[in-house]
């Protein structure tokens, strides 16, 4: 009687009815083929849109452009990746790759005390607003960021105006006048593009390196005080190497964009390319498009090694 009653009350869902009953069961009964299908539209953007892309790019790069004509040759070839090796192209490969590095120790530089006191003394309002301090930038248009610092750096910009007010503008004539980091003005140089490049992403670094000093144990830093470990021991010995795996993983989004982005060197910079120059040019003005594919294959090898460091530093785990 009781047990009719259970039933009958609905403790015990009946047997459903339809097409969407039998396949609501099926999928009980086969759990992996319903992960399968919430998975599949993902795989196949993944599979069809990303890495097809890649791979039709790599396949690309294996093709060559015949001098006469002008048009692409469809036969597999190790010509263009040799033409990489030119002086010229070699060049911009150096050029990028230098730049990448050095805004991403740069920006590791800056972005640690930040990171630390935002981590170890802002409480409450004062960590939101480090936080809205740090991603504010992020909120505004990447054009008119760049666009904004090259006015700033211009001859005719606030930064001359303030180094003028202290006496100081021979010093930047100076710096201007030195091959490779100098230029006319500091909106057409190679440190323009630095500085432009570090603000831009820096925000991308302060925020995993913060992550993990606030994942490093106070007692940890207690305990070397009370061995007789001075500040300068204690931040090598102790929270150095537990934050690293934050500075590495933060290094892989300064170091990426930078190997990629071809936008702030067009606006901020020399006549001097960089690789995302020299894809857009190759591919748009030139129409030399397997060399332009087989520049885009660089910073994927380079990223591929990069990656594969970085997570044997514990890069992943910090991000």
């Amino acid at each position: 009687m009781n047990g009719a009653a259970t039933t009958a009350g609905g403790a015990i869902l009946a047997n459903r009815r339809g097409w969407l009953g039998a396949l609501s069961d099926a999928f009980w009964r086969r759990p992996r083929l319903w992960v399968f299908l919430l998975l599949a539209p993902a795989l196949l953007w993944l599979g069809i849109v990303y890495i097809g892309s890649l791979f039709a790019l790599l396949l690309q790069s294996f093709f060559s452009i015949d001098e006469f004509s002008g048009l692409i040759t469809y036969e597999f070839t190790l010509k263009t990746y040799a033409e990489l090796l030119r002086p010229q192209n070699l060049d911009v490969i150096v050029r990028t790759v230098v730049m990448a590095a050095a805004v991403t120790l740069a920006s590791a530089l800056i972005a640690f005390p930040i990171a630390y006191m935002a981590a170890r003394y802002a409480r409450g309002k004062w960590k939101a607003l480090f936080y809205l301090g740090v991603m504010l930038p992020l909120w505004s248009s990447y054009l008119v960021k760049v666009y904004a610092w090259k006015l700033v750096l211009a001859k005719e910009g606030i930064f001359n105006w303030l180094l003028e007010q202290v006496h100081l503008t021979w010093l930047l004539d100076a710096w201007l006048s030195l091959p490779i980091v100098g230029g006319n003005s500091l909106s057409i140089s190679m440190t323009g593009t630095f500085i432009v490049f570090v603000y831009v992403w820096m925000p991308y670094m302060i925020l995993p390196i913060q992550a993990s000093i606030e994942r490093v144990p106070t007692n940890l830093l207690d305990a070397a005080s009370d061995l007789g470990a001075n500040p300068l021991q204690t931040f090598w010995k102790v929270i150095f190497p537990l934050t690293l795996p934050g500075i590495v993983a933060g290094s892989i989004f300064t170091f990426s964009l930078t190997l990629g982005d071809y936008i702030i060197p067009q606006i901020i910079g020399t006549s001097a390319f960089f690789i995302g120059q020299a894809v857009y040019s190759h591919q748009g003005t030139a129409g030399n498009i397997p060399l332009a594919a087989a520049f885009t294959v660089v910073p994927i090898v380079i990223m591929g090694f990069y990656l594969w460091g970085a997570r044997r530093m514990g890069a992943f785990d910090a991000l």
